[in-house]
């Protein structure tokens, strides 16, 4: 298996704990955070949807423009966003070959230089970011009154069955 299929595979499996951990947010306090300096819950969640759109321009054009926004829309919504954007990068990454794969791609932030990288450096990079996310968003479930999804096997709250 090469890195390609290995990603493709990867992100197969990843999703749907990602979108497990979206869900299991509890509406009635999208703005804990555990800490001043931290992220809110509802802001991790928007960066989770957020990535996979910049992912998704990687694929698709080559190059991103990362700006980062506040949360726009409900709990809901964002899940819903995630979702949509995941499975953009899932069908891009499903029609890339591996010269595509290999080639380089761009990512742009204001006023910094642009960083050039592999295709392949970048959704991988973009794929363990998100996972780190998601494990932050996890310690906040149980504080804000929800319940820890199983991710990679049973959860004190979730049997994973």
């Amino acid at each position: 298996m090469n890195s390609l299929e290995l990603c493709r595979k990867t992100r197969a499996s990843e999703v749907p704990k990602f979108v497990k951990v979206l869900k299991a947010i509890p509406t009635t306090s999208p703005d804990y955070r555990p800490h001043p300096q931290s992220r809110t819950a509802i802001e991790l969640a928007w960066l989770l949807a957020e990535s996979e759109a910049g992912l998704r321009s990687l694929m698709e054009t080559g190059k991103v423009e990362w700006k980062e926004t506040k949360p726009s829309g409900s709990l809901e919504t964002i899940v819903a966003a995630y979702e949509k954007n995941a499975t953009a990068v899932n069908e891009a990454l499903a029609r890339l070959d591996e010269a595509a794969w290999e080639g380089k791609a761009t990512f742009l932030m204001a006023g910094m230089p642009p960083w050039e990288d592999a295709l392949e450096s970048f959704a991988w990079g973009f794929l363990h970011d998100a996972i780190h996310h998601r494990g932050q968003l996890t310690t906040y479930l149980r504080p804000m009154g929800g319940k820890v999804p199983a991710v990679y096997g049973p959860s004190a709250d979730d049997t994973g069955q």
